[in-house]
């Protein structure tokens, strides 16, 4: 499974990807005009700052997530194709019983209509082969779509190296 992979050590705070979202999610899906749509205000993501980094406040589709199971409506639902964890806006009652259980903080009122607002991670895009529109955005590279247990394996993999240039650097390696 594929999954918006986040290093705050590349944020610089730009806001890229906050715009990049509000335009994606927009009516028209112009920037030219869609910061100025009023169903568009609210992004989907939030860049928050926090002892001189920048942290990505997003939903990450957890795979038994609680905000499913917490929609009394089934309004929050799994896309079958791509994983995603949605909302479907005829459904949403505006209870926020999703936003109370969900860990993360990812879930926000959309203000114009009072349901829930959260990450789909652009599903629009994913089911036409392209990566989310924070992704593509971000100059920095703070976000990536990367397959979870490639990711994984390569932290793995850079955490073997490290520990065995300490062990040398130490004469663990004679």
């Amino acid at each position: 499974m594929r999954e918006i992979i986040f290093d705050r050590n590349r944020c610089d705070g730009c806001g890229d990807c906050e715009v990049a979202c509000v335009v994606e999610h927009s009516a028209t899906r112009d920037a030219s005009v869609a910061l100025d749509e009023i169903s568009a205000r609210q992004t989907r993501i939030r860049i928050q700052p926090y002892k001189a980094q920048y942290h990505a406040v997003m939903c990450v589709h957890c795979e038994d997530a609680p905000c499913v199971a917490a929609c009394p409506n089934g309004a929050m639902a799994r896309d079958e194709q791509t994983g995603s964890v949605v909302v479907d806006e005829a459904r949403c009652q505006g209870c926020f019983m999703c936003a109370m259980t969900c860990a993360f903080g990812a879930i926000a009122m959309d203000p114009v209509s009072g349901l829930s607002l959260k990450c789909d991670r652009c599903v629009d895009r994913l089911h036409d082969g392209r990566d989310p529109a924070c992704v593509e955005a971000c100059p920095r590279g703070a976000f990536e779509f990367r397959d979870l247990d490639d990711f994984v394996r390569g932290r793995m993999r850079g955490t073997a190296e490290t520990l065995g240039e300490a062990s040398r650097m130490f004469g663990g390696d004679r």
